[in-house]
């Protein structure tokens, strides 16, 4: 069994977007939550066929304010 930290957004349209920063390329979206873990799951199959995952360590998210 492997374990990936799996980034999950939620973009304009309604849709959640995932992304899995050890593996570049990989990413998916879907309507549901539900139906994004299987995507992102099948996703990250796929992608180890074609790569090897690089070591990062997922540290969490920090808002950071500008002015604009």
């Amino acid at each position: 069994m492997k374990e990936f930290s799996v980034i999950i957004e939620k973009d304009e349209d309604g849709f959640f977007v995932a992304s899995v920063p050890a593996l570049r390329g990989c990413h998916t979206q879907a309507k549901s939550l539900d139906t994004l873990i299987k995507r992102v799951k099948e996703a990250i199959e796929l992608c180890l066929e074609v790569e090897n995952p690089v070591s990062n360590e997922f540290i969490g998210i920090q808002k950071v304010t500008i002015n604009a």
